[in-house]
């Protein structure tokens, strides 16, 4: 990539993503998207239904800076009854512009220039533009997938604790993963608290994908265990629970310190937005728990369905316990290992695009994902169907 001449020194390298090249690939060869994670079919009615009712109304106007009391009472409810641990909605939630706006006004309001971010790679690509945004240094430790394909992904507490110093500051954990699909044990997170509470370390913990978990995972917060709470900040969404990825409403909850200070850099961000949408994601939260179960199990089939579309097509995969997402090993089809090349021509031999894992990974350490693909299953019968048709040209 070359160098922007009038862009910031610390936000140099995070110039057009791979997401962009490869969604062009696909409009330019009629291929389908696998690569980015959002669905083609719709939410559910109850929440669709009440964002068309509140358009036209004074909910058009801008809504509360911390979000609509009905939104935030929601929230509140429905991380104690899926959580079990209890947030004050008047000062202990705060609605944002997705998911993506609560992280990154969390390191913008947390992070000094020079603190340390200790987060595992591969990692959602917004997290190291955000640690540099806010001029924090990211210090990756790496997911190790199973030698065999068959298994979990898991992380060396050795390496873990070597990645912490004196400059860290915060511990950026994302479960469920994107893009591996892990979902972190409850061991592996009494390690991770451990090493917070040891270092005195911030905690800002991703679960967009909370609700999409398969059989046999379960998913925990980290803010759940003892000692946690006054430490942690948990951040969720409502593109990937209810399908309505482009609305961008989302979340932070925790002690009131905390969110007060993301609060504060929030309001200089976006200050407010989908007014309309929030009255909409409180009626989604408050449905049943069977919704919830039912997205879960209805996205198990299609993960089945798309991996054994690839394992046909001579891929091993990597079977995720959650998200969108599979990962899977291109070698076998692609002698020299290398994702990207395997990418970039995937859309003429089969008609599909992905998006190879290397993107994932700080640039130092990219060969550790050079030769895995994620693939994203969340697609309708039809289109999943027509791709393990593709697939098959691999074979």
């Amino acid at each position: 990539m070359t160098r922007a001449p009038h862009l910031a020194a610390r936000l140099q390298g995070f110039g057009t993503t791979v997401f962009a090249e490869m969604s062009a690939l696909a409009v330019a060869t009629g291929s389908i998207n696998l690569g980015q994670g959002f669905p083609d079919y719709p939410g559910p009615p109850a929440v669709l239904d009440t964002a068309r009712a509140a358009i036209g109304t004074p909910a058009d106007q801008y809504p509360p800076g911390p979000g609509i009391p009905e939104l935030r009472a929601a929230i509140a409810e429905h991380v104690q009854r899926f959580g079990g641990h209890a947030y004050d909605p008047a000062d202990e939630v705060l609605v944002t512009a997705g998911a993506t706006e609560a992280v990154a006004a969390a390191l913008l309001a947390f992070l000094e220039p020079g603190d340390e971010v200790v987060l595992f790679e591969p990692m959602y690509d917004s997290y190291a533009a955000g640690i540099a945004m806010a001029g924090g240094v990211a210090r990756p430790v790496p997911l190790r997938p199973p030698a065999d394909g068959a298994g979990r992904w898991t992380f060396d507490p050795e390496e873990l604790r070597a990645a912490v110093t004196p400059r860290s500051r915060l511990l950026l954990l994302n479960t469920p993963h994107n893009p591996t699909g892990k979902v972190f044990t409850r061991p592996e997170l009494a390690t991770l608290s451990a090493l917070a509470m040891e270092h005195e370390l911030l905690v800002l913990a991703d679960e967009v994908y909370e609700h999409l978990v398969f059989s046999g995972a379960r998913h925990a917060s980290i803010a759940t265990l003892p000692g946690m709470r006054e430490r942690t900040l948990v951040v969720s969404s409502a593109g990937k629970t209810f399908n309505v990825t482009g609305w961008k409403i989302g979340w932070i909850c925790g002690p009131a310190p905390l969110v007060s200070a993301v609060r504060t850099a929030k309001q200089f961000l976006t200050y407010v937005n989908g007014g309309p949408l929030q009255p909409a994601v409180a009626a989604g939260l408050r449905m049943a728990d069977d919704y919830f179960t039912g997205i879960a199990r209805d996205l198990e089939y299609r993960r089945d369905v798309l991996v054994q579309g690839l394992t046909d097509a001579g891929l091993p995969v990597i079977c995720p316990e959650a998200t969108y997402f599979a990962t899977a090993d291109v070698r076998p089809v692609q002698p020299d290992g290398d994702g990207l090349a395997f990418c970039r021509t995937l859309p003429t031999r089969a008609g599909l695009v992905a998006i190879p894992s290397g993107v994932f990974y700080d640039p130092a350490h990219a060969h550790l994902g050079r030769h895995l693909v994620r693939f994203a299953f969340c697609k309708s019968d039809d289109v999943l169907g027509e791709a393990v048709e593709r697939l098959r040209r691999l074979a």
